[in-house]
């Protein structure tokens, strides 16, 4: 694909050529085909695990790159089944979302426990599956922000899982629940051989404050994968940071001047480094997800994002709605599209 068709020149540049200088690439732990056994191999994982993670990384039209494309489809649960699916209703069929990950290439698929399991004998073998052990639903009256367990480790076991998968909704009330319960899930996956993913998004209406929306906030983001890193996630989903300065606009926590002035600048790229440095230097694997799908700007704000992450550091990008709310084949190619960035050697790591 020629990135030129999708960007104005100087945008393109921009992506393209930036270096970062506050946090140089030599500093991290990079995505690559032996990061498995680099990465993780001097851990506490047992050979299960390492087994699983090769199995992910093995996959799909990125196998063999360290890098990872992943389709998730938890929107039915999250939001509604109606507001996910209604722009292409074949998704209502979980078949068809494990189709849309097979034949988009994908390293693995991470859904509900009711998708995987319908199919978890014609499908198990052929694409990794990431379990969703909880969800935040919004039928209940007034709507309340909280993930809950909709299932256990044992069950996404049994179905076949290679992986499993949570959110944390870091800065809210409940937090300091979740973090207990997914940190005793997550070391219950790893007994089991299950590698674990956490998707460490923030919420609180706190967070927005003079208009700004704080919550993809690159020093309030850094914090949430590094606490995902400490709770022995081995891949962390998060937001593309778009802004800074989160601790010090809303005056809580503690911070530090070198973070905003020394760590990271206002280009994205470095933004998302920033995430990067705090998941371990790398060593905990980043994937940014894809965000909400806005039509025909879908293709070309997924690729800017694959090429932030990538040219960042990052190990990937985990994209549902650009791809599953459009028509079957316009998604097997959006998701086409995002991984030949990752395969495109011209796209460096700044």
């Amino acid at each position: 694909m020629q990135l030129t068709q999708h960007f104005p020149e100087q945008e393109l540049k921009d992506l393209l050529e930036h270096t970062c200088q506050a946090i140089p690439r030599d500093q991290l732990h990079l995505p690559g085909p032996d990061a498995v056994e680099r990465l993780f191999l001097p851990s506490n994982r047992p050979p299960q695990v390492l087994r699983n993670l090769a199995a992910l990384y093995g996959h799909g039209r990125l196998a063999g790159t360290g890098y990872a494309s992943i389709l998730p489809v938890d929107q039915d649960i999250e939001h509604s089944a109606g507001s996910a699916f209604a722009p292409n209703p074949i998704y209502f069929d979980p078949e068809n979302i494990l189709k849309l990950a097979v034949e988009g290439g994908c390293n693995a698929v991470a859904t509900t426990f009711g998708h995987l399991a319908l199919f978890s004998r014609t499908y198990a073998h052929k694409i990794p599956f990431i379990v969703k052990l909880n969800h935040n639903e919004l039928l209940s009256y007034p709507n309340k922000y909280d993930q809950v367990l909709f299932g256990t480790v044992k069950d996404a076991w049994n179905l076949g899982a290679a992986a499993v998968g949570a959110t944390i909704y870091f800065g809210s009330q409940e937090s300091t629940r979740q973090i207990v319960e997914i940190a005793q899930a997550f070391e219950e996956a790893h007994s089991l051989g299950l590698p674990t993913i956490l998707w460490c998004y923030l919420r609180n209406k706190a967070f927005v404050k003079d208009g700004k929306d704080y919550h993809t906030a690159a020093d309030l983001t850094g914090q949430a994968i590094h606490i995902g890193a400490t709770i022995q996630a081995d891949l962390v989903k998060q937001k593309l940071p778009d802004l800074n300065g989160g601790f010090t606009a809303l005056q809580f926590g503690k911070s530090h001047p070198a973070m905003y002035d020394k760590l990271t600048t206002s280009h994205p790229i470095d933004l998302c480094r920033y995430q990067v440095l705090n998941g371990y230097a790398g060593r905990i694997g980043l994937i940014n997800s894809g965000g909400e799908s806005k039509g025909e700007k879908d293709l070309t704000e997924a690729l800017r994002a694959a090429i932030i992450n990538k040219r960042a550091g990052g190990t990937g990008l985990i994209l549902g709605r650009k791809a599953f709310q459009c028509p079957f084949k316009e998604g097997v190619e959006l998701l086409n599209a995002v991984q030949d960035v990752y395969l495109n050697k011209e796209v460096t790591v700044a």
